[in-house]
């Protein structure tokens, strides 16, 4: 026997048709149906909850089925639920007869048979003026049949340039979502070559029961191939016209292609200027094979403020606040200012004070491009030195892809150092002119609470003292990577690799902020900030060359709680590579997580395992992961 099914694929969505009439009078019953019982969902009933719920299935894959239809089943999700009414229980049980056949659809099920019980009675029987006054027991029983294969497996014509998923041939198991699967593979083939409006125009799939077999047939309408035609924005903003459609990017002219669009829209996104944006083709193209691209923006409120606070028992509170502006000249601009305080009331520490503005403007050099310019203050005052220092910086920022970014700048600084280590603590001033650059590939799924992926930052900043005549280079490389383990990616192993020199000036002359220290909540937790230093000939100074190493263990007890396992070792040497001449020291500890929308609530107690620069226990409070 052979039945035709009707599988609804993604791309034949787009198709616009009209609907036969058998399906219209299955639309018109269904509509009439639910709104009855919608009707009686609104009488007033006592609300009591069903005992109990079986999944009964035949066949040797059972236990796999069974996870599988209680993932869909809403009855399924109302089992834990307290006082539930009968009514939705029948409603569940109702509507629970297409998810559980969808389900098995996907898993190349074509001839089950699908029985859903309550209290005995079959619930698609069950009028909805008529529902019991309590439910019991709810079964649902499935005898799923064979397992079909494809017969036929055609899908015409399609982009021999755009790979088909491999399951789709004769002889593989005929899941419904292979289906869709090709069906969306073969619409996006043609839409990557320029045939924007290419999908579904006719589908023909039949289930031979007798065989196991199903036989589809997929016919694609590529239509015609377009380019690139006029940006349109039809929304009203704060943001002009034609700067909405630079930092879109649409490359006008050329042949349209998907990917074009989707990173319009994010490159308008990730200026944080819009509240929501849209980019989408129009309806029809142009008598010139052009398309136009229609873009919908809505804006957020300008100007944005915010503060925030880490605690640590060794360092003290650290105090931070900014105000933002998104759009300074209507151009998208971002204009952030930022001060913070750190060290208030640590172990032995001064505070430190520090007042920084950046502005970005997108799309200056391209779409891809932004230009930035930085200016700030600072107060550090330290045990080896103070330094007060005013800076100047601009610069160029590129988005090479999705996960490689790139930077390139100029900067000029002016110092005022007192040496603290040497008698007298005499004050000298420096200038500095450097050419800071660095490159990102970021390829974490979650930038607040990775869980998967790799993180690489490396940076070269070549230097002139300018006040010295010196000139020299520093080097930092910060690498994460992230692996999540369990059936729920429960577990989380992550690691850190920092590795950080200075070339060419001594310690002594060289700008004390490129001088390099272990401990503290950014290096080695359990160690005192910065306790770990060098001797340069009986004057102790911050280090030439860093090494850190972390590891981390994250389990996720529930949703919103987790706990973690840490160690971190520190090194800190006097020559400009790591050779292992310097020193060594090691902080463990265990930490609990709070999820919150704006990344987790970090708490960690730590203590030292390794090294003679600290006793005691450190307590790190702040938000987010520690790395």
């Amino acid at each position: 026997m052979a039945q035709r099914l009707d599988i609804s694929t993604r791309a034949n969505r787009r198709a616009k048709r009209p609907a036969g009439a058998g399906r219209l009078r299955s639309v018109l019953r269904g509509t009439v149906f639910s709104v009855l019982t919608g009707i009686c969902l609104t009488l007033p009933r006592p609300a009591e909850s069903y005992d109990s719920l079986t999944f009964n299935v035949a066949g040797p894959d059972k236990e796999a089925l069974i996870q599988s239809l209680r993932s869909v089943s809403i009855l399924s999700q109302l089992e834990g639920e307290e006082n539930r009414a009968p009514q939705d229980v029948l409603a569940a049980a109702q509507g629970d007869y297409a998810r559980l056949v969808e389900a098995l659809y996907a898993q190349g099920y074509y001839s089950a048979v699908v029985r859903i019980q309550i209290d005995g009675r079959e619930a698609a029987t069950i009028p909805p003026f008529s529902v019991p006054e309590r439910i019991g027991k709810v079964r649902v029983k499935v005898d799923p049949g064979p397992t079909f294969t494809f017969g036929k497996a055609i899908v015409a014509p399609v982009n021999k340039r755009a790979p088909l998923p491999e399951g789709f041939a004769r002889g593989q198991p005929a899941r419904a979502t292979v289906v869709r699967d090709t069906a969306q593979a073969a619409v996006d083939g043609w839409r990557s070559a320029g045939y924007a409006k290419a999908g579904i125009a006719d589908q023909s799939i039949t289930a031979r029961h007798a065989d196991a077999r199903l036989d589809v047939s997929l016919a694609v309408s590529k239509g015609r191939q377009f380019r690139f035609g006029d940006v349109i924005v039809t929304s009203e903003s704060a943001v002009r016209e034609n700067r909405i459609r630079q930092i879109a990017g649409i490359p006008r002219g050329q042949t349209f292609d998907p990917v074009e669009v989707d990173d319009a829209a994010q490159r308008l996104r990730a200026t944080g200027t819009f509240r929501s944006v849209t980019v989408s083709e129009a309806d029809q193209g142009g008598p010139d094979d052009t398309l136009d691209i229609m873009i919908d923006v809505t804006d957020r409120k300008p100007r944005r403020f915010g503060f925030g606070a880490e605690l640590s028992s060794s360092e003290g509170v650290g105090l931070s606040g900014f105000w933002l502006h998104r759009n300074l000249f209507g151009g998208a601009e971002r204009l952030r200012v930022e001060g913070e305080a750190t060290q208030l009331g640590g172990s032995g520490m001064r505070p430190d004070y520090a007042l920084n503005a950046r502005f970005e403007k997108p799309a200056v050099y391209g779409a891809d491009t932004m230009f930035y310019a930085t200016t700030g203050f600072s107060y550090d005052d330290e045990p080896d030195y103070i330094d007060r220092s005013f800076t100047l910086g601009l610069g160029v920022s590129r988005e090479f892809s999705k996960q490689v970014s790139g930077e390139l700048g100029i900067s000029y600084s002016r110092s005022r150092i007192t040496d603290l280590y040497l008698p007298g603590d005499p004050t000298r001033m420096l200038t500095l002119l450097s050419l800071p650059t660095a490159i990102t590939i970021d390829r974490r799924d979650d930038p607040l609470d990775a869980t998967e992926g790799l993180f690489l930052r490396a940076e070269l900043e070549p230097f002139s003292i300018v006040s010295h005549g010196e000139a020299g280079a520093r080097y930092a490389l910060d690498l994460r990577g992230y692996r999540a383990f369990g059936v729920d990616e429960s577990l989380v192993l992550a690691g850190r690799l920092q590795l950080a020199g200075l070339v060419g000036p001594d310690a002594q002359i060289a700008p004390p902020d490129f001088l390099l220290y272990s401990g503290g909540g950014g290096t080695v937790r359990g160690q005192p900030y910065r306790s770990l230093d060098v001797d340069y000939s009986g004057t102790r100074l911050g280090g030439r060359s860093f090494l850190g190493l972390s590891t981390e263990v994250r389990y996720d007890v529930t949703d919103t709680i987790g706990v973690v396992g840490f160690a971190d070792a520190g090194y800190v040497g006097t020559e400009s590579f790591v050779d292992g001449s310097g020193d060594w020291h090691a902080g463990a500890g265990l930490g609990l997580r709070y999820d919150t929308p704006v990344g987790p609530i970090r708490f960690d107690v730590a203590g030292p395992v390794g090294g003679d620069t600290g006793d005691g226990v450190q307590i790190y409070i702040g938000i987010g992961q520690a790395f």
